[in-house]
């Protein structure tokens, strides 16, 4: 399937120079649906899996479902004040400014391995983050999936320890 044929463009959102790729006709496409769940099942079934982190805030809505596919538990990355209770948390850099991710302080336990899910890689900023806050937990981050990689801001280098499965990607 080609997902490219699904993603809209809106140029100069959420600010001008920016060609932001619009997932909103994936998510109601149940055929694209499924193909996303099963391309990073295959690609990832291989590996000891105990959760999926999924990144605020769409990818919330592709780890939820592959954690279905595993039949594993989901866990939320998400921006600050959006989780109760304890929390740890990090600042880092993302493609239009700074931000801070949370993750619950009880949400991995050390030596469980982790798939960390986003529907965008841009500059590997947000996905460092996760893996950070992962990895400060005890957990062990076996990879990361994307449903889009924006190729020319080279976030894959920011993460390149780990195993980056995308399944389209831009190089503009």
């Amino acid at each position: 399937m080609n997902l490219k044929n699904h993603i809209r463009e809106f140029p100069d959102f959420p600010k001008p120079g920016i060609m932001f790729k619009d997932i909103s006709p994936v998510l109601k496409n149940t055929t694209a649906m499924h193909y996303i769940a099963k391309e990073f099942y295959n690609r990832f079934n291989e590996k000891k899996i105990d959760l999926i982190a999924g990144i605020e805030s769409r990818g919330l809505i592709f780890a939820s479902i592959l954690a279905m596919h595993f039949n594993i538990g989901f866990i939320m990355a998400r921006k600050r004040g959006k989780l109760p209770g304890d929390v740890k948390e990090v600042t880092y850099d993302i493609e239009y400014g700074s931000s801070v991710m949370e993750i619950q302080h009880d949400a991995v336990s050390p030596g469980q391995n982790v798939l960390i899910v986003d529907d965008l890689l841009a500059t590997g900023g947000t996905c460092k983050a996760a893996a950070h806050l992962i990895e400060k937990l005890g957990g062990n981050v076996v990879g990361c999936a994307f449903v889009i990689e924006l190729a020319n801001l080279n976030g894959r280098d920011l993460i390149k320890q780990y195993d980056i499965q995308t399944l389209v990607t831009y190089d503009n």
